[in-house]
């Protein structure tokens, strides 16, 4: 059996939401799983992301294979970096204590990075917005326009 790291669609028609499970390889897209790791909302900007880290870097040391898209997601939320840094701590490279510094040191760039992203598309949106001038528009008086005739 292979262990696949992949989506499971769920959500209503054109409002798609996922759930990040491990499954068989053989089973269907949104059946059987094995266990969730997380979830991800493509709809919001930028996307929500939540996710177990130590779950999901538990699969990946035991040979669990990531989808495209899922392998995005990991790589997105530091999950293979990390996996990167142990590797070079059981091959001697650095310690422990090196790699967690190295880990906290790109997660605190990459949190403020998405924090101004986030902040950058709220301008954007509420630029977008129409001004209201906080007035109610004019009523035309009764008998004139384009009534029957």
């Amino acid at each position: 059996m292979s262990a696949k790291i992949r989506l499971q669609r769920h959500g209503s028609k054109k409002r798609p939401f996922y759930f990040i499970v491990v499954a068989d390889s053989r089973a269907p897209r949104d059946g059987k799983f094995i266990q969730k790791l997380g979830t991800y909302n493509p709809l919001t900007v930028p996307a929500t992301i939540q996710l177990d880290r130590q779950k999901a870097l538990e699969w990946l040391n035991k040979g669990a294979t990531p989808t495209d898209t899922v392998r995005r997601i990991l790589s997105f939320k530091g999950v293979l970096f990390l996996k990167h840094l142990l590797r070079g701590v059981s091959l001697g490279l650095f310690d422990d204590a090196t790699a967690m510094e190295k880990f906290t040191k790109w997660s605190a760039e990459h949190e403020a990075q998405v924090k101004r992203r986030q902040e950058e598309a709220y301008r954007q949106k509420r630029a977008r917005r129409v001004p209201s001038t906080g007035r109610r528009p004019e009523r035309r008086p009764e008998g004139s326009g384009g009534g029957e005739g």
